[in-house]
């Protein structure tokens, strides 16, 4: 299958382009540094010709009220120049919890208006739902850094390798449309405090990890369980322990 991956070039997408090219598919890598851009429409008729599949891992520059205008004209712009390629299979990397995090969270509302527009759009389409990066642990400890301490709410998260959420998208590519959502998350759910507090001794940063139920993720009051994935999800079995051995081994 000729399968062109939006945002491809990131970290997500140069993996999902990796590994459905080690499957035996033509996996194009789609990009504005390749020369496609979803937001302004350019290039998209000319790399979406003859594909069958389009994987959609491209992401707002923002993570505010902005990334609405950035998913509604990406979005919009795909299902359109798809529709007129002939594409068969719509993916969509989405995150856990996004329904719920979107009653506080620009940024969740606009991933949700991104499903809400591809769900009634005329492409087939699968939407995977995955948890929190391994590699993103870093920036979540320091957006919640107050005084040198990180202050985090003691609700649970079940967070996955990078490879294995590629892993996850490009099992969604190469299956038939869904016509809804898939779940997909790490082996185990945790604290968000507690495995913060590994992450960061893991790479010998002193600041203190506190469980504060006063503290936001994100500006986000979050419940106990908003970001685990339901029991029907498919989990990977890397586990962070194992991700810092094969990181550390790779630097």
């Amino acid at each position: 299958m000729k399968i062109v991956v939006v945002g491809g070039t990131g970290l997500i997408g140069s993996k999902v382009v990796e590994t459905l090219t080690a499957r035996g598919h033509e996996a194009i890598a789609a990009a504005p540094s390749t020369g496609v851009n979803a937001y302004t429409g350019e290039g998209l008729a000319k790399v979406l010709s003859g594909a069958d599949v389009v994987v959609d891992v491209s992401n707002s520059p923002t993570l505010d009220d902005a990334a609405r205008e950035f998913f509604e004209s990406a979005t919009t712009n795909l299902l359109t120049a798809e529709k007129e390629a002939g594409v068969t299979h719509h993916v969509a990397l989405s995150v856990v919890g996004t329904e719920e995090l979107a009653t506080q969270s620009g940024y969740f509302d606009a991933k949700l208006l991104q499903e809400r527009l591809i769900a009634g759009g005329p492409i087939p389409y699968t939407i995977v739902h995955a948890t929190q990066f391994f590699e993103f642990l870093g920036t979540l400890a320091d957006s919640a850094t107050v005084d040198g301490s990180v202050r985090m709410p003691p609700a649970y998260f079940q967070p996955m390798a990078a490879t294995d959420v590629a892993e996850g998208v490009a099992n969604a590519a190469v299956h038939a449309p869904v016509g809804g959502t898939v779940e997909i998350g790490g082996p185990a759910a945790v604290l968000l405090p507690d495995l913060l507090r590994t992450a960061l001794t893991a790479v010998g940063d002193s600041r203190t990890v506190v469980a504060d139920p006063e503290a936001k993720y994100w500006g986000i009051d979050l419940g106990e369980r908003t970001l685990v994935p339901g029991p029907q999800a498919t989990l990977f079995a890397t586990r962070f322990e194992d991700w810092i051995l094969q990181t550390a081994a790779k630097g």
